[in-house]
């Protein structure tokens, strides 16, 4: 902290307000005021909270700490609590500082994470000047913008990445030549069967807990290609009602938010009735051959498992669903070329998540420098 400082609390900087709005008792509402939640606008009503501009802070549920400004004559919903500028501070250099709080120290709760403004409250602020506060907002302001706009270019050169494999995989296995057959999944198959067993995460803790890797839903969507973890055991009573499949056995969840997504065990395990297991006929098919195919027709197996309830794919969607197949051996071309190109966009990746992460902590350290008094000129932030 600078010397030269005076510094108060946090309270003697903001006043704290709740909101009692929910999104249930404002449906149907409607009006020239708008009400924001966790995500932004949600719609308008006929009423408002709060008659200046001010800040909000969401203190319960998943991003516990993220503060947005506001504009008068508006509300938030009840997750969210206000905190209002007092006399002499600028509502900028106080949205600023708590973006420079580490909120997890204040952390609440294991299930749903609150965060209460009694705990936070007693953070040391800087009480100077209002015009030295402007000052470095302005400063900030530069900065965050310089760093949004790197950061924003790394955002999209990643993407970039990711599309530049999509494209390929998709134009790779559209150039159908001299051997290529349309073929049935389960003609190429030894086996294409769901899981067996019934368990879902809230289901029969018993059969939990042992040497058996049980694969989830959400095990497929975070692998990429070959399934390197998983987040559930089962234990030998587990695997009596269940069935062991093999390494190499290539998975696609067929319910629920991650339905058609596939991947390729990289150990044996077990998995519920919500995944499709296919073991592939090696003398027809290249196992990776089928997954990267799978992955093209991803966006249609979506389609086709669309429900109003729970989005689901049955068995039946693959009984006459034909899928180009080249010879074998051309097949086994092909993954060595995705194989190859993935690596290389899997690096490029890297690169620029790095870059990201790189820009964040650019920021946390400018902030730093902020409240302890030490962005005497714009030269102090540039790296």
């Amino acid at each position: 902290m600078k010397e030269s400082w005076e510094y108060c609390q946090l309270e003697d900087a903001v006043k704290k307000g709740s909101s009692n709005i929910s999104l249930n008792k404002i449906k149907g509402e409607d009006g020239e005021y708008p009400v924001f939640a966790a995500k932004g606008f949600v719609q308008n009503i006929s009423f408002y909270h709060q008659e200046e501009n001010y800040l909000a802070i969401i203190k319960d549920g998943a991003g516990i700490g993220r503060v947005s400004k506001h504009p008068s004559k508006s509300s938030v919903v009840g997750t969210m609590q206000y905190l209002i500028p007092k006399e002499g501070f600028d509502i900028d250099f106080i949205k600023y500082f708590l973006e420079g709080i580490d909120f997890e120290k204040h952390r609440n709760g294991s299930t749903i994470p609150h965060i209460y403004f009694k705990d936070y409250k007693s953070e040391k602020f800087p009480k100077i000047p209002l015009s030295e506060q402007q000052r470095i907002v302005s400063i900030l302001d530069k900065a965050f913008a310089a760093i949004d706009k790197a950061k924003a270019n790394s955002e999209q050169n990643l993407k970039n990445a990711r599309e530049l494999f999509e494209s390929y995989l998709q134009g790779v296995l559209e150039q159908k030549g001299v051997g290529w057959d349309d073929k049935t999944l389960k003609e190429i198959s030894l086996e294409f069967a769901r899981g067996k067993s019934k368990h879902r995460p809230r289901g029969d803790s018993s059969l939990l807990n042992g040497a058996y890797p049980l694969i989830q839903t959400g095990d497929i969507s975070n692998a990429d290609h070959w399934i390197n973890e998983f987040s559930q055991t089962y234990n030998e009573k587990g695997l009596a009602q269940s069935k062991l499949w093999r390494k190499g056995t290539i998975c696609i969840a067929i319910v629920g938010a991650n339905v058609a997504e596939t991947a390729i065990l990289n150990f044996d395990a077990c998995f519920p009735d919500s995944v499709i297991g296919i073991v592939v006929n090696p003398e027809t098919a290249n196992n990776e051959y089928v997954e990267y195919l799978l992955q093209t027709f991803k966006v249609f197996l979506k389609e086709k498992g669309k429900g109003t309830a729970r989005d689901n794919i049955n068995l039946g969607t693959f009984e006459n669903q034909k899928f180009p197949f080249p010879p074998l051996e051309q097949q086994q071309t092909i993954v060595r070329q995705l194989d190859a190109l993935r690596a290389e966009t899997k690096k490029l990746e890297a690169v620029f998540q790095k870059k990201m992460d790189d820009l964040e902590e650019l920021k946390k350290s400018i902030l730093q420098k902020a409240f302890a008094g030490e962005l005497e000129t714009e030269k102090a932030v540039q790296t």
